[in-house]
């Protein structure tokens, strides 16, 4: 079923025209993706489709029983708002019932002798019940625990920026609605968080419509994909590998109709400059005829990245880590960690948010000491290092003299020369952008803008730290292709697994309590590695102390890597609706098994009967879910119970 359509929709800022006539409709089982060069106006379009900006030209219809939600690349948030009350923050009555519940709640257990408030939670109650809304607080938990927030009742102003990133990409998936729109959902997040994200969407009914730069996750989860090239929008019905087989096949078709156009100019202008005059209706529409192919503007490309290798000689002593350690806070990061870097090192460092990744970067780079052992850099070590956070950038200048405040000339490893303004065009800054005042740019072209100008630099060490975050995927895989060529060594932070297949070809992965593990092989090796031994590293992990990596639905404990400073922890202990649900869990199971075997007992029966069958079909995909729901449930509580009696000892 449509639930909306966009008609003839155009939208520019000053003179750039982001997109123009743009239409399209959108269906309630679309999974689309959303691509783009990075200043083509991916993230405005969102808003545009989402209501919160008008188009300067056209129409969207949206269905009057379509509820939207959106997540922003950089969400807003109230500083003294807890994690719950954030996430419950919609207007939905589901959202003001759990409010009203909970508030209800807190006020009681101050005042429990209250008649006054034992009847407003009686109430508020009542409200939860019409509107279904008690499983709502026990998915938000879940959902947040999966994303590594375990902190609930922290304030927002407390949280670190990936950590609020998280909490919002949780408040837009626990709100009920109909079309979820999110802006670079996987930025924050750490690799099993995309994993689970990944498999929720997959199973998540209705429409989606995101960015995303992560092209495994775009290919297992969307199903259209659409492309903003040079203010055009192209639809395509596949996943994101298909996608670039089609792309590929127009533009084929656009080169070739574009020769056509240029080989039959060429003979109506040989015969125009023989002195053609219009003196015969069929000489005045073949004059006509050259005058529209002459003015025709061919169909834009999409630019390419094209990055010349420019890096500074490197001896044969580059990096040694020695028995390094650093704690946080009491909390182990990096143990007795030891490792030499060796000439073409490719190096992955993995593990979960907050676990030591950037903090063993910053290291490296000699900008934060270590608590003990060393890491000693060689003396033709030249670092360049693309640091996780938004550079500081003076966004008076402009394009290209930011890049000459580092290099004006760079020399490439051939001995030919490249010009500041020659990079910019490389990296698609055409010459009339490389003028334009940086304030004016997107925040993904202000990233791309601070990589030229770590590359110009001519590194032979590379630290790479979430390189992939606002960068589009055009940009991403010449990046790639830099980094196949670059003879010197690379140190990357990232979650894109994609990325890291392409990069990497050994693996540093922080498995908690300050224990880094040295893997060689790319990031699939190392997954498939990982889920091979995860039974006899658990046996492992038991009978030495060491702490795993693995994610699960478990809450963690304060001392874990996403606590929030400053706060004790906290005692575990069940909700009284996961209490009543723990309890009631097994039956709910039984029933939802008996349900699905009635209706598989009656599509037997029903087996000539088209129509009552198709029915059928809907009920046991409806049931199907629930169970799953369930078990999922059974897995949560239980382990919850686990912790919560380990906890006692």
């Amino acid at each position: 079923m449509n639930i909306m359509t966009v008609e003839h929709i155009t939208k520019s800022y000053g003179e750039k025209m982001l997109f123009e006539d743009v239409s399209f409709g959108m269906d309630e089982r679309d999974k689309i993706g959303v691509v783009g060069v990075n200043g083509t106006g991916k993230s405005t379009f969102l808003r545009v489709i989402s209501g919160l900006e008008p188009p300067d030209e056209g129409n969207i219809a949206v269905n009057n029983d379509v509820r939207i939600q959106y997540l922003a690349q950089n969400p807003e948030f109230d500083p003294e708002m807890k994690v719950l009350q954030h996430i419950f923050h919609g207007n939905q009555p589901e959202m003001k019932a759990v409010r009203e519940y909970t508030e209800a709640m807190e006020l009681l257990e101050l005042n429990p002798g209250s008649e006054e408030l034992q009847n407003r939670l009686l109430r508020a109650s009542q409200q939860m019940d019409t509107f279904q809304a008690w499983q709502l607080e026990s998915e938000a938990k879940n959902i947040l625990t999966r994303l590594g927030i375990t902190q609930f009742e922290s304030r927002m102003g407390v949280l670190s920026g990936g950590q609020r990133k998280r909490v919002a990409l949780a408040a837009a998936l626990i709100q009920p609605c109909e079309l979820l729109i999110l802006d670079e959902p996987t930025n924050h997040i750490d690799n099993d968080s995309v994993a689970w994200l990944e498999q929720y969407l997959q199973k998540r009914r209705g429409a989606l419509l995101m960015i995303t730069h992560d092209r495994y996750f775009l290919d297992r989860v969307a199903n259209v994909m659409l492309e903003l090239d040079h203010g055009r929008l192209f639809r395509y019905e596949a996943n994101y590998t298909r996608f670039l087989e089609l792309k590929a096949e127009r533009e084929e078709r656009e080169a070739s109709s574009e020769q056509k156009r240029k080989n039959l100019l060429r003979n109506e202008l040989a015969w125009i400059r023989r002195g053609a005059k219009a003196r015969s209706t069929k000489q005045k529409a073949r004059i006509d005829r050259y005058e529209q192919l002459r003015d025709q503007q061919p169909e834009a490309r999409s630019g390419s990245v094209d990055m010349s290798v420019a890096s500074t000689r490197l001896g044969k002593k580059i990096l040694e880590i020695e028995e390094l350690s650093k704690s946080v806070d009491s909390r182990k990061l990096i143990q007795d960690l030891s490792y030499i870097a060796v000439p073409g090192d490719r190096v992955g460092i993995l593990g979960p948010n907050g676990s030591g990744k950037s903090t063993l970067l910053q290291m490296i780079a000699q900008r934060l000491e270590p608590d003990s052992g060393s890491v000693v850099l060689g003396p033709t070590v030249k670092l360049g290092y693309f640091t996780q956070e938004h550079q500081e950038m003076d966004e008076s200048l402009r394009v290209i003299e930011y890049i000459k405040e580092e290099a004006e000339v760079i020399r490439t490893a051939d001995g030919s020369t490249i010009t500041a303004a020659q990079m910019l065009e490389r990296f698609l800054f055409a010459p009339s952008a490389q003028w334009t005042v940086i304030s004016r740019l997107s925040g993904g072209e202000k990233r791309r803008l601070y990589l030229l100008r770590v590359l110009m630099s001519a590194p032979n060490v590379l630290l790479l730290d979430e390189p992939t975050n606002d960068l589009d995927i055009q940009t991403l895989s010449v990046l790639e292709d830099y980094l196949d060529e670059f003879p010197g060594v690379v140190f990357i932070v990232s979650h894109d697994r994609y990325f890291l297949d392409r990069t990497v070809d050994k693996i540093l992965a922080f498995e908690g309590n300050g224990q880094v593990r040295v893997h060689v092989g790319d990031y699939s090796e190392y997954a498939e590695w990982i889920s091979k031994n995860a039974q006899s590293s658990a046996n492992t992990s038991d009978s030495t102390g060491t702490a795993s990596s693995n994610r699960s639905s478990t809450p963690k404990s304060a001392g874990s890597s996403d606590s929030v400073k400053g706060t004790s922890k906290p005692k575990l202990k069940f909700t009284f609706k996961e209490q009543r649900e723990y309890e009631q869990i097994d039956e709910l199971i039984e029933q939802a098994e008996q349900k699905l075997a009635d209706i598989q007992r009656q599509m037997e029966e029903s087996f000539s009967d088209s129509a009552r069958l198709q029915e059928l079909m809907a009920e046991q995909a409806k049931a199907e879910q629930h169970l799953e729901y369930q078990m999922e449930r059974w897995t949560y509580l239980n382990e919850l119970a686990e912790q919560i009696e380990q906890s006692k000892s």
